[in-house]
């Protein structure tokens, strides 16, 4: 018998929500159609009808239908922690946009809720497919550049925080709850390794109720250090990510995977060095490789020829799960464990120091 498709509701109809529909719409035999939205915007349910979608007057409406088996909840981050709770009421699975809630108690409680009735509540952490991040996995695990010590993620942008919710602090505002909670997620994912310390301060250049910018230290057990940083007023761009190798450094420029590795092939001697000018004095400390020594080779691609393929990968394991059982991929500990990086992040900037954890 062939798998049944499986019904979406989505409660917030607003840019990332239409994203989720317009991605379905591409793809053949996901398994999953959207068929209802509730938005408590009259603009957003008219582009919700005009996507073929029927509207609801509310979020009970839409939830005691027959035709809705996982809801989707993409509203202001404040909003995901109640219509979760009324999701799972209704016996229906959840998935959640990013950051899941706004602490890590409110996040137990949900958990809580998911266990005692045996749903499915997830979180749509769509990064862990990027192109670049997965290009970073391919160059630790085939292991081209050494043992990587350090990670530099960054995600810049000029334009300062937009005008909605996302500058708000009540309804769950700012970039580390925002872009933050990516750039941690991905780390998270990639190193399973205990946190030992989180440093970070945080920046409020162009909104003073919430940060529109930070960066964060995250030091593992290991001494792998982690950078991450996120920026609203940053005119040029930093590097998306530069990793750094025993024996060489990867750097990725962009979300089109500009950039290149340098590796070493052969070893220098010291007394093979030649100082260089640097300002008004010499160097030989910073001088360049000899070219004889390394080599330069392309960021690796990894997955798919269009970025359709990577995106449908969570939906796909959605589907698994509800229709055989299968695991879904970001598991409750691991959204447990970014929301405590995100608190610590939080306390290292209220408290002025860094923060011993064993996260």
């Amino acid at each position: 018998m062939a798998d049944k498709i499986i019904r979406m509701g989505i409660i917030g109809y607003g840019g990332m929500a239409r994203w989720h529909h317009m991605m379905m719409q591409t793809q053949d035999n996901l398994g999953i159609q959207a068929v209802a939205v509730y938005d408590i915007s009259e603009a957003a349910n008219m582009k919700a009808k005009e996507d073929g979608l029927r509207v609801c007057s509310s979020a009970a409406e839409l939830l005691c239908k027959d035709d809705i088996d996982v809801v989707l909840i993409a509203t202001p981050n404040d909003w995901h922690k109640p219509y979760a709770f009324q999701a799972m009421d209704a016996g229906i699975d959840v998935i959640c946009e990013k950051p899941v809630t706004l602490c890590s108690a409110d996040l137990q409680e949900m958990i809580d809720k998911a266990n005692e009735t045996g749903l499915m509540m997830t979180v749509h952490q769509n990064r862990r497919w990027d192109p670049d991040y997965r290009a970073i996995l391919k160059v630790r695990d085939e292991g081209t550049i050494g043992n990587i010590f350090k990670i530099e993620s960054r995600v810049s942008g000029a334009n300062g925080i937009p005008g909605d919710w996302r500058a708000v602090k009540s309804e769950g505002g700012g970039m580390i709850l925002d872009w933050g909670v990516h750039l941690i997620d991905q780390i998270c994912d990639a190193y399973k390794e205990k946190i030992t310390q989180v440093y970070a301060r945080v920046q409020h250049i162009t909104n003073q109720e919430v940060d529109d910018g930070f960066m964060a230290v995250l030091t593992f057990e290991t001494g792998l250090v982690a950078v991450l940083e996120v920026t609203t007023t940053t005119y040029v761009n930093y590097p998306r990510w530069h990793v750094s190798g025993l024996y060489g450094t990867i750097q990725i420029d962009d979300w089109d995977l500009n950039g290149k590795i340098v590796r070493e092939v052969a070893k220098q001697g010291h007394d093979e060095l030649v100082p260089i000018q640097a300002g008004v004095g010499l160097t030989k400390t910073m001088s360049p490789r000899s070219s004889s020594t390394v080599e330069e080779l392309p960021v690796p691609k990894v997955g798919g020829q269009h970025i359709e393929d990577e995106w449908r990968k969570f939906y796909d394991n959605i589907v698994a799960h509800i229709n055989h059982g299968v695991p879904f991929i970001v598991k409750h500990d691991e959204v447990m464990r970014v929301m405590k990086v995100m608190e610590a992040i939080f306390q290292s900037e209220a408290e002025n120091r860094a923060i011993d954890t064993y996260l």
